[in-house]
């Protein structure tokens, strides 16, 4: 009870940003919807009349639902920019499949007889489509629609990867900072909207053939106000600066940089590896990137001097469960010989071969610790004995690979990777609850987002890397039960990243040149 009545203090402290987001979400949906409706019904009549185009038009958007969500809208990225007109496209491309499959479908599965008998009355193609093809397939048809709708509800979430908003926001948000109740701040209202929908159409369709000019009417002007208020109202503004969704909301994370050094700009969300594509693309201007990522080098990008030093220190070390360090001690040992052996050179230099040259992490993370003079010939097969899991990007995936080999190498042990978790809140969970044995975590993450703690003990620790390091250690065995072994040796801190091209045109070196350009006349 006590959750739940902590959760709807929560939603109403935060009712006028889910009201918000609530109306973005559903203006994405039915301007997505209304799009996939037009067109897919014209591509859903065309194919019954040109049964040649029938095969190819419906494999094509079978195709397109087979297509990863966030891979959909890294592809329109570059073409489209961020914000709400990839999305829309997005969405209408995952809402043609129920409404062509089900209008060709209703209409082809009329009785001959009926067609026969039209056709015998005298009547056109265009008078039988009208007048009795689609009243009668109109419940299929119908069914379609209703469940495009839910799809791109479900879809829409995604959406707030690319600075479209939407419910999604919240979820993503709730999901890298560890926050139960911004997920169900974003997820309740998104079932409730499908389900009200959903059954706000049904009640349509039983009453669709008395009603269906107005619904015409209502349907073009509908389309032409939504796609009119997009072309015209989506001027860019002067400066735009990207950033992930753990970093917006943190507390050592976007509000405290922009208090810190004045900056003003504006804000878009974008998911960890778009952003970095949307900076090279030109959709943003600056990103809040991570000073060891791979994509500083592929991308030729500048980081920005954090000349306050404003941004506290992430040093990465394995995170692991007492119970299993306790059953194989030799796990310990092992791990000793990571011990600070990786500079930020080094890590930085390891993304880029995985992000730039295509090399898998496995690869990369075997031929550093040979150049280090460890062993990594032995690869085990058969029932684990420790999984480990890793987060959604590329340093975490190397360091994951590096701990399944430095492990299978120094003990008898068997590995099970568990790879790619989508954010802080859901990899730490499957520690806490014993699904996996470790993964790579930072020190800085461990203080601020799983911690949470704000009392004077974190401020006074904050921007010193072994006083962080031996506070989250002595919390997390406390809570948890779950053990930090040593740091690896490099920072992975959060960093202010521009094109080089621009950072030379503007003559900005560190965030405080950007704070004064910003501020100019």
């Amino acid at each position: 009870m006590k959750f739940i009545g902590d959760f709807f203090q929560y939603a109403f402290t935060r009712r006028e940003e889910i009201w918000m987001q609530t109306l973005e979400h559903l203006w994405l949906t039915l301007t997505a919807l209304a799009l996939a409706i037009l067109i897919g019904l014209s591509l859903g009549i065309l194919i019954t009349r040109k049964a040649k185009l029938a095969t190819p038009v419906l494999a094509f958007v079978n195709a397109i639902q087979t297509v990863p969500s966030v891979a959909l809208l890294g592809f329109l990225l570059p073409i489209l920019g961020v914000g709400a007109t990839p999305a829309i496209v997005a969405l209408f491309l995952y809402s043609l499949l129920p409404i062509v499959r089900n209008t060709f479908t209703g209409i082809n599965e009329i009785d001959p007889g009926i067609q026969e008998a039209a056709l015998g009355l005298g009547m056109t193609d265009s008078q039988r489509l009208v007048k009795v093809e689609l009243p009668l397939a109109l419940p299929v048809i119908f069914a379609g629609i209703r469940t495009a709708f839910v799809i791109s509800v479900g879809v829409a979430t995604l959406c707030a990867l690319i600075a479209a908003g939407g419910l999604g926001t919240f979820i993503f948000r709730g999901l890298t900072t560890n926050n139960t109740y911004m997920i169900l701040a974003g997820a309740i209202p998104a079932g409730l909207m499908a389900l009200t929908f959903d059954f706000l159409l049904g009640i349509l369709q039983k009453h669709i053939l008395r009603i269906i000019k107005p619904v015409a009417l209502v349907f073009t002007f509908s389309l032409l106000f939504f796609l009119g208020g997009q072309v015209f109202t989506s001027e860019a503004p002067a400066f735009q600066g990207g950033f992930n969704s753990e970093f917006i909301e943190r507390s050592d994370g976007l509000r405290g940089l922009l208090r810190t050094y004045n900056l003003d700009f504006e804000i878009v969300e974008l998911e960890i590896g778009l952003m970095y594509q949307a900076l090279h693309n030109e959709n943003v201007d600056v990103i809040g990137g991570f000073s060891t990522d791979g994509r500083v080098l592929l991308y030729d990008l500048v980081i920005l001097e954090d000349d306050r030093q404003y941004f506290p220190p992430y040093h990465a070390a394995p995170l692991m469960v007492q119970e299993t360090l306790e059953k194989f001690p030799r796990l310990r040992e092992a791990f000793a010989r990571l011990d600070h052996l990786i500079s930020d050179a080094e890590m930085a230099a390891m993304n880029n071969r995985v992000d730039h040259d295509k090399i898998p992490p496995k690869e990369v993370a075997r031929e550093f610790l040979m150049q280090k003079g460890l062993k990594t010939a032995v690869v085990r097969n058969g029932d684990a004995d420790i999984v480990i899991g890793s987060k959604n990007f590329t340093e975490n995936l190397i360091l994951a690979e590096m701990f399944k080999a430095l492990i299978e190498n120094y003990t008898s042990l068997t590995v099970e990777l568990k790879l790619g978790f989508g954010g802080t809140k859901l990899v730490f969970d499957a520690l806490n609850n014993r699904e996996i044995d470790l993964y790579p975590e930072y020190t800085g993450t461990g203080l601020l987002v799983i911690l949470q703690s704000q009392d004077s003990l974190r401020e006074k620790v904050l921007y010193q890397k072994d006083a962080v390091y031996n506070f989250v250690r002595t919390e997390f065995i406390q809570q948890y039960g779950i053990e930090w072994l040593p740091p690896l040796g490099f920072n992975n801190t959060h960093a202010l990243m521009m094109r080089r091209e621009m950072a030379e045109e503007l003559d900005l070196q560190s965030i405080s040149d950007l704070s004064a350009y910003l501020q100019r006349p």
